[in-house]
């Protein structure tokens, strides 16, 4: 069958320079590597003969080990996704809000603390936001649009890939266990078309140290994308979902493409590809986009 091997670096000429390793490296995996197609300064495209993708997959990730070169490998018809569904906070933003948010009421480590581990997959994502929202009870709600100017910024090639895909006629939609006083301004910010959060409730002008039940968590992401795909009458192959965090992972594992986007572990070893160097923009040279066919501003 016919793969697609994208290659994709922040160092141009990086890609390029990888090619003599990776067609050795397939070659001990009886895949035979057609003409390189470059996409854009440190992305390239590569054609395979193979029959074994895992085999594929894992040839190339142990010859670029030690290279700041993300790569993703899958059949090379159906690349294009008519559905994106990404997660927001460390994924399409830079920060976890809830983390942000907690700095102006003088609890950001311990409730870090718990963060992480919830986004490890070490803790229940419901009950452990449970517990994070009610710290920060008493909180004015003004921190809310504090966090938002001071804190709050899409992550390097968001904005591009958002647009891009929406101008190819692709419906992208931000799902997050965060809040949608964020996700309302993010989406907005970013270009998708429609968003999914949880409720924070407040009362009186501060935080009530409560949110609004049932909380989309890892279930409510994986219903998401099987509604969106649904409504669109795609199949689940014609979809992409991206993410960083344990709840992110049952949309992840069900996507056409499931990308993990500096992501924890537990994500990054079910992941259909991993986006650890790059920014953004990987995933659309996964899909076979060149960076003249970016939606830019």
């Amino acid at each position: 069958m016919q793969l697609a091997l994208t290659l994709v670096s922040p160092e141009p000429g990086a890609a390029a320079d990888a090619l003599s390793l990776v067609v050795q490296a397939l070659a001990g995996v009886r895949a035979r590597v057609k003409e390189p197609r470059p996409l854009g300064p440190g992305a390239l495209d590569l054609a395979v003969e193979a029959e074994d993708a895992p085999a594929v997959r894992a040839a190339t990730e142990a010859a670029l080990a030690d290279r700041a070169v993300d790569l993703c490998v899958q059949p090379w018809n159906g690349r294009r996704k008519g559905l994106l569904v990404a997660d927001m906070d460390s994924t399409i933003i830079n920060v976890e809000c809830l983390d942000e948010l907690a700095d102006f009421a003088g609890l950001k480590p311990q409730i870090a603390a718990i963060t992480e581990r919830a986004m490890r997959g070490e803790l229940a994502f419901e009950p452990a936001l449970r517990e994070r929202v009610g710290l920060l009870k008493g909180l004015s709600a003004d921190a809310l649009q504090r966090t938002y100017d001071e804190r709050v910024r899409l992550n390097p090639g968001a904005r591009t890939l958002v647009r891009t895909m929406a101008a190819n006629g692709a419906r992208c939609v931000l799902v997050s266990g965060g809040f949608s006083f964020f996700t309302r301004r993010v989406a907005a910010a970013a270009g998708f078309q429609a968003q999914r959060a949880n409720a924070l409730i407040e009362d009186d002008g501060k935080l009530a140290g409560r949110v609004a039940e049932p909380i989309l968590g890892r279930e409510a992401k994986l219903a998401a994308l099987r509604e969106e795909a649904a409504a669109l009458g795609a199949p689940l192959s014609d979809t992409l979902a991206v993410g960083d965090g344990a709840n992110d992972l049952g949309m992840i594992e069900a996507a056409g493409l499931g990308v993990a986007y500096r992501a924890k572990p537990i994500v990054a070893s079910q992941a259909d590809a991993r986006v650890d160097h790059a920014d953004l923009t990987a995933l659309l040279y996964f899909q076979g986009y060149r960076d003249a066919d970016f939606v830019t501003d």
